[in-house]
């Protein structure tokens, strides 16, 4: 095909101008302006979904869905507490920073629960500044209130909690839509869902490893730079020198040792020097003994602190903590900068995932997941044979009915249908719709709603030729008089099919889409271009009999 015939609307014109020729010399005058107007209409139709399926590596114009075309099916639960636990804990770490710059002695600052953390043992001279300081740095969205004898509590706002929350749940999808990203996988579904605001779904048609994707899709990959309290070989080693348990603003990690199979504990500080939020790039890299590791950069901010922190405490070991484990945890020899790199028992292809995963974002929270479900390509192809067969199967069957029954006539009602169908798909594909195994069931039950349009209107020129009238009144009669039941049965069709869209799942929305499409294109179908036929056939000829 000629390049300028592959662009749809130069092609078009040239199918309009075919089509105006046509019309002029076989189209009474008076039919000429709905002749070009519907044929038009068609034949943008046409060339809107062409190719309709994928040809010579090019996609197809219609939208494949989970169920045709295999792929993976997630439902994904945003554990909330998570990103509320780091928000409080971010705010102990500015409580702690800005009292030292001012000097206030206290005994401790710590996380009471999810929602708020405490400030205790403040000296009596200092309890104003204290107060001040903490009013200052949480006014928007916290409540400080003292307790009394060097005691403050600093708790979330209701509205605050729901806001972050929100932003959890957005942070979260944004996530997951960059780390879907860089699989590049086409026409990605990922939306929230739910009645609790906390749930994502995410469809992923057509991906070619599914279990690369699942893997970058459900790895949190929440990186955290912790400084290190003390390590043991065993549990029970750990906590003898700490009263037999954790402290309570220390958390046990275990991490590999340096034997296969051996297990270190370590007791970490809560609070993190710098998290992944906190990152500006990661990439892959090597080693000095040729190894994979990933190199990544904090952003300036956070450089700031890291800096400062590392530099305080030179000697000490740093965590580096991945999704609650401890992948290495060197001694810091001096102050560290933005440029910093994570080692480990990597292969060359978990270190470019992980790479990946760091590069797109940690996740907020981590995510629980309600559901999964793996769709292979060849159950989706045999669901495309299967729906493609029945399809043909019912129109054929239509055909032969509406042929049997009202001879000639039932030409008029094959076409009409066949134009419903196409108008139906030219939307899917100009409204970037996604057809699924329950798209092809509404689409269907709009070739049996067109029947019923066709059998209303024939059924009416029949009773119309019986009292007597011309075959052209009977024709006339015929169309205007069900005008008014047509559109009272679609706009019933409609306002059910609103409700299936607004109340239902994925696939019920997909259903609800295709009828409501169906619905429109058949009112056109079935009466506009039904009754243009009707008129060009007859003509100007008296007709004494109408096969019908």
């Amino acid at each position: 095909m000629s390049p300028d015939l592959q662009n749809p609307v130069i092609l078009w014109l040239l199918l309009c101008a075919a089509l105006a020729g046509l019309t002029y010399a076989f189209v009474r005058p008076e039919l000429r302006v709905r002749a070009v107007a519907y044929g038009a209409f068609l034949l943008a139709c046409a060339v809107m979904i062409w190719p309709p399926y994928e040809r010579n590596g090019e996609p197809g114009k219609i939208q494949l869905g989970l169920d045709l075309r295999g792929g993976i099916h997630l439902v994904l639960q945003v554990v909330i507490d998570d990103a509320l636990n780091a928000t409080v804990d971010d705010a102990v770490t500015t409580a702690r920073d800005q009292a030292s710059r001012q000097g206030i002695e206290y005994e401790s600052a710590q996380r009471v629960d999810s929602t708020s953390f405490e400030v205790v043992g403040v000296e009596p001279a200092r309890g104003k500044d204290m107060r001040d300081l903490l009013r200052d740095y949480f006014r928007d969205g916290w409540e400080v209130r003292e307790a009394g004898e060097g005691r403050f509590l600093v708790e979330m706002t209701d509205v605050y909690q729901k806001q972050l929350a929100d932003q959890t749940v957005e942070e979260a999808k944004r996530t997951l839509g960059r780390r879907v990203d860089t699989l590049g996988v086409a026409e990605p579904v990922i939306a929230r869902q739910g009645s609790t605001g906390d749930q994502i779904l995410v469809q992923l048609p057509g991906v070619t490893d599914v279990e690369q994707a699942k893997r970058i899709i459900k790895t949190t990959a929440q990186l955290a730079l912790r400084l290190v309290e003390d390590s043991a070989t065993s549990e029970e080693t750990l906590l003898q020198s700490h009263g037999g348990r954790v402290p309570d603003n220390m958390e046990m990690l275990t991490g590999a040792g340096a034997e296969p199979g051996q297990r270190v504990y370590y007791l970490l500080r809560r609070e993190a020097l710098a998290t992944g939020r906190d990152l500006k790039n990661a990439r892959v890299g090597v080693d000095e003994s040729n190894r994979p590791q990933i190199n990544f950069t904090l952003n300036p901010t956070a450089t700031d602190r890291f800096s400062r922190e590392t530099g305080r405490n030179i000697g000490r070991q740093l965590a580096v903590v991945l999704d609650g484990s401890v992948y290495t945890a060197p001694t810091i020899q001096s102050k560290l900068g933005a440029d910093n790199r994570i080692t480990g028992t990597f292969t060359t292809q978990e270190a470019d995932e992980l790479a990946k995963i760091l590069r797109a974002g940690a996740l907020p929270a981590t995510l629980r997941y309600l559901q999964e479900l793996t769709v292979g390509a060849s159950l989706g192809r045999d669901s495309i044979r299967d729906g493609v067969r029945a399809s043909i199967a019912a129109m054929a069957f239509i055909a032969l009915f509406m042929l049997a029954y009202y001879r000639l006539s039932g030409v008029n009602a094959v076409i009409a249908l066949s134009a419903n169908l196409l108008i139906v798909l030219a939307a899917l594909a100009y409204f970037g719709a996604t057809l699924t195994l329950p798209g092809i069931a509404g689409i269907i039950l709009t070739v049996g709603v067109g029947v019923d349009t066709n059998v209303l209107v024939f059924e009416r020129i029949r009773e119309e030729l019986r009292n007597g009238k011309t075959v052209r009144m009977a024709v006339q009669n015929g169309f205007e008089r069900v005008l008014t039941t047509i559109v009272d049965t679609h706009i019933t069709g409609l306002i059910a099919a609103a409700f299936l869209f607004q109340f239902g799942t994925g696939p019920i929305k997909g259903f609800a889409v295709t009828l409501v499409i169906g619905l429109v294109a058949n009112v056109f179908a079935s009466f506009f271009l039904s009754r243009f036929l009707f008129d060009w056939v007859l003509g100007k000829r008296h007709i004494e009999k109408l096969s019908i």
